[in-house]
């Protein structure tokens, strides 16, 4: 049995919790769980906004059954389809027969495709509306805010916006739901890391969306993960138009290969440098042990960055190579980047570090230091030195 969550006094949060998947789409570490996030609105015509991942199917339908017992579903609203918003479609499809399922011109052959469904379907455009008595929902296309198809729905008398995907955060909602029920700095950190490796590299797209968002008054954000934001609508509102233009903090964050502790150490002389010229926000990351998503968080909290790694068969350290790829892929842009390498025979390492920050238009700041075999003195003085040049250009910008 179920005690129904009120966001207004039709509409209702039908969200399940998941703290047992290990790695979101199969990538992201998720220690503190997930969300998935669906919403009722009980009026002369049901609606259900999104569904849920289908492993949570079964507390997913108690749910909906607490809200509304017997009375059919008329529409099934699909602002997302990836299968951990869409993967419940089927079920809820065959349990409510009669049901209309709503989606644009994207959306609908991605049913088809899914799950073969392609009758009882509404098209909507930029614009239209849907009348369920009490209760009309809008509907506005945000393509690529993360996949071609996401659209948001607008609750008109109650200023609901169902966003989808947009401002969502990893973390389940333990106890607390809304934003006033919990610690906000929670999950900031979580919903800049969701952020930066789940929707990251559509900064323009985010950009189009914030200025349709911009049009409309906003008394809730209903995401399909994380919090409804009601008391903190203008701060996650901030948050992704600065994520989205790539602007950053003072700040460097140094990821580094290591194999025998050479390249490490290099990177400590450069961070202990920054720490000594007034740099108090620094990362230092082992990539062989930390997870990319939050290195790759940190990249897009903070304006300086440190690659170093060792030459390994004649190429980047394979967790280098790795993170370099995810930054590519992601398109980063705007910041400072320092280089370091070392090899033992053949180094190949800061050349192909500097390839990539052409590639990625990061400004290279200072001398690139590579060093071969241990840290000696003078490459050790060039690390203090690149410390230095980089801590003068983040502190030329305050």
């Amino acid at each position: 049995m179920y005690k129904p969550v009120k966001l207004t006094p039709d509409v209702y949060y039908v969200g399940v919790n998941d703290r047992r998947t290990h790695l979101f789409e199969n990538m992201w570490p998720i220690d503190r769980g997930v969300a998935y996030n669906s919403y009722v609105i009980d009026d002369e015509k049901v609606a259900l906004i999104d569904s849920v991942e289908i492993a949570q199917v079964e507390k997913y339908l108690k749910k909906i059954k607490a809200v509304i017992g017997e009375r059919p579903i008329d529409y099934l609203v699909v602002n997302h389809m990836e299968p951990d918003h869409g993967g419940s479609i089927d079920i809820i499809k065959k349990m409510y027969p009669d049901i209309q399922i709503v989606g644009n011109k994207k959306t609908l052959p991605m049913l088809e495709g899914y799950f073969g469904i392609s009758d009882n379907t509404v098209e909507v455009k930029e614009g239209d509306s849907l009348n369920l008595g009490k209760h009309t929902l809008q509907f506005y296309m945000v393509p690529m805010v993360h996949w071609p198809e996401t659209m948001v729905t607008y609750e008109t008398s109650e200023q609901i916006v169902f966003s989808a995907d947009a401002f969502g955060t990893f973390g389940t909602l333990d106890g607390g739901i809304f934003d006033d029920e919990f610690d906000f700095e929670y999950y900031r950190d979580e919903m800049r890391r969701y952020y930066s490796n789940i929707v990251g590299k559509y900064g323009s797209p985010v950009q189009k969306a914030l200025s349709k968002l911009a049009g409309l008054d906003i008394k809730m954000i209903a995401s399909t993960h994380g919090p409804i934001w009601k008391n903190h609508i203008q701060k996650v509102i901030g948050m992704y138009d600065r994520w989205s233009k790539f602007e950053t903090e003072e700040g460097v964050v140094l990821a580094y290969a290591s194999m025998y502790g050479n390249t490490e150490e290099m990177a400590e002389a450069v961070a202990r440098e920054l720490a000594e010229n007034g740099i108090k926000h620094i990362r230092l990351y082992d990539v062989s042990k930390t997870h990319a998503s939050y290195i790759l968080s940190d990249i897009f909290k903070y304006k300086g960055v440190i690659l170093a790694s060792p030459t390994y068969c004649n190429e980047l350290h394979p967790n280098m190579e790795s993170l370099t790829t995810k930054l590519r892929h992601m398109g980063v842009k705007n910041h400072y980047l320092g280089i370091l390498g070392s090899y033992s025979w053949a180094g190949a390492a800061v050349k192909k570090l500097n390839a990539i920050a052409e590639e990625l238009k990061w400004e290279v700041v200072g001398e690139s230091v590579e060093e071969k075999h241990a840290l000696k003195a003078d490459k050790y003085q060039e690390c203090i030195n690149l410390g230095k040049a980089m801590a003068d250009k983040l502190k030329a910008d305050r």
